[in-house]
């Protein structure tokens, strides 16, 4: 329970002082460059319908981003287990990724992609899908090897006492006990596919996105316009982290359940 309320009794402090202007007088700034939340909630009522669109268009990206890396990142991890030999440079080839800044693989990736359609909209969207499953292969791959490699040992020596094969040593043991080591990759990775698909959008070619909106007002000096987008993209995150936690208790309950 505290987990929970002691992270929103502070953001109602934090917004508590912001629109009251003290954080403002702590910051020395003005109400100009950082709008206080009232003005903020205006916006994005008024604007709603176009705030939406974007929001949707960032949220399709990241979840695909966030879904194909996942699955590519515990594809290779089930491969550096299988063919340990092989593997271990493909586990060190992605483990790279993590280190390439965003800001440098975008630019990259929207001149590679820039002949897979003629449309603009869908090849602007294929780069930022890359860059996110990058992103996030990278770090399911490295969660998903530790849970199918750091099992418990009396586990293994029993199936093979029971004279189980691979396949049902790697089906029974080694996936079931990677399950948790998944869903501490996604908490990682939920909030990255978001930060990368907005970061991605200011070198995209399409002009839809949050991260393109809060690049435009910014550019244009609509400062209270841009934290609309802004606080949109700290809902997104939270939303999408708060169902990961519900889906992961449901399954973890079932688990334990068995």
């Amino acid at each position: 329970m505290t987990t929970v309320l002691y992270p929103v009794l502070f953001g109602i402090l934090i917004l508590v002082l912001w629109q009251t202007k003290t954080l403002h007088a702590i910051l020395h700034t003005d109400t100009f460059t950082l709008p206080l939340p009232g003005r903020i909630n205006a916006i994005i009522a008024d604007n709603f319908p176009t705030i939406l669109g974007n929001t949707i268009v960032t949220v399709r990206v990241a979840i695909l981003g966030l879904l194909i890396g996942s699955a590519a990142g515990y594809l290779i991890a089930v491969l550096v287990v299988i063919f340990p030999t092989l593997g271990q440079g493909a586990l060190a080839v992605t483990s790279v990724f993590t280190a390439i800044p965003i800001v440098a693989l975008a630019p990259v990736m929207n001149n590679w992609t820039k002949d897979v359609s003629g449309v603009v909209s869908v090849r602007s969207a294929v780069s930022k899908i890359i860059v996110v499953a990058l992103v996030c292969m990278a770090n399911m791959s490295i969660n998903a090897y530790r849970g199918l490699t750091e099992v418990k040992p009396f586990s293994e020596d029993l199936m093979k006492v029971l004279a189980a094969k691979p396949v049902k040593m790697f089906t029974k043991l080694r996936i079931p006990n990677s399950v948790p080591y998944i869903f501490t990759a996604l908490k990682v990775g939920v909030p990255s596919s978001i930060i990368t698909t907005i970061v991605s959008e200011y070198f995209a070619e399409y002009l839809m996105g949050i991260g393109r909106q809060i690049k435009e007002n910014i550019l244009m000096a609509q400062y209270a316009a841009a934290w609309a987008y802004i606080v949109t993209a700290c809902v997104i995150g939270i939303a999408l982290y708060a169902l990961l936690m519900v889906v992961q208790a449901l399954v973890m309950r079932n688990r334990k359940a068995r």
